[in-house]
């Protein structure tokens, strides 16, 4: 995506980029699992003693410092198409953008709404420079005062207190110790967060977002991950997710050494991959303390759901 946004894209070719049910996803499973050449993705993985991994934090940043210029990424116009409820909700919105890349999810959302804010995390400064830098440039985002990035790795620290102070979530009746760390209590740059002086946070967050981000991460800490994300969202908030399921295409072209994992890939840069099933989503979601929202028929080969 370049700062110029949907500038010159028709609506049918914006629409040809939504690609959502194109094949039966049944199908799909009995056609890898009747072929052979798949079956090292479908065995046990072997409990093995494996030298240390690099962090994946450093990893996603040397990927994003080596795809910083060019088209890498676009805009995701399908977005809010796969969760109206975005474009549905009412008054001042706040949106947690969970691992925010270059900002091609940011874009839409501020897109949709003048009343939205989103405030959006990533463990690489470089990245939330091109973020701020694609977000700011972009035709028709009008971004002043309502996009907040910060640099933040969700995988290892805690949520900033600005966020939702424990003093607020023990009046909305959520008992969470954030204990952050001191030194990811701002926002950086002109998107600095400027609360009033009887403020103590923003309140708490109606939307996270999290687009192709858990898998990104090893599966180990996917629980914890949930967790802090859980501390920020007031009750009844919503936890929008999409992320690469088994059987995708993406999954069956890594190779049996780069396994490291059940459903877990390492590529050579050192990034992960981890392809869910619906059944381990939904373990892992309601296991910090959501309940499901299905808007949809589950049946894609991604596994995409939105919680409660």
């Amino acid at each position: 995506m370049d700062g110029g946004g949907e500038l010159g894209i028709t609506k049918k070719e914006a629409e040809a980029e939504y690609h959502c049910h194109d094949f039966e996803w049944e199908d799909l499973r009995a056609d890898v699992e009747a072929n052979p050449s798949f079956s090292y993705h479908l065995s046990p993985f072997p409990t093995i003693t494996a030298s240390p991994q690099p962090p994946s934090s450093e990893a996603w940043r040397s990927f994003h410092r080596c795809h910083a210029s060019g088209k890498f990424f676009k805009e995701r116009r399908y977005l809010l198409k796969e969760f109206p409820e975005l474009l549905n909700s009412k008054g001042c919105a706040k949106v947690l953008e969970v691992g925010c890349g270059n900002g091609s999810t940011v874009v839409p959302i501020l897109r949709c709404s003048p009343s939205i804010s989103v405030y959006a995390c990533d463990c690489s400064e470089d990245t939330l420079e091109k973020a701020n830098e694609i977000v700011c440039n972009t035709q028709g985002v009008d971004a002043k005062d309502r996009f907040h990035p910060f640099l933040l790795d969700v995988s290892k620290e805690n949520f900033p207190g600005w966020l939702f102070c424990k003093c607020c979530q023990s009046s909305d009746g959520k008992v969470v110790d954030l204990s952050p760390d001191s030194s990811h209590l701002y926002v950086r740059g002109k998107n600095s967060i400027s609360l009033k002086e009887d403020q103590c946070c923003v309140g708490g967050i109606d939307f996270i977002t999290m687009i192709f981000m858990l898998s990104a991460i090893p599966f180990n800490t996917i629980s914890a991950t949930l967790e802090r994300c859980m501390s920020v969202l007031k009750p009844g908030g919503l936890v929008l997710f999409r992320d690469y399921g088994v059987y995708d295409m993406t999954m069956l072209r890594f190779l049996p050494h780069q396994r490291v994992g059940f459903r877990e890939y390492m590529r050579a840069d050192g990034t992960y991959s981890y392809f869910f099933s619906l059944d381990t989503v939904r373990e892992l979601f309601h296991a910090a303390g959501l309940l499901e929202h299905l808007h949809q028929a589950p049946q894609d080969v991604h596994a995409q759901d939105s919680f409660i």
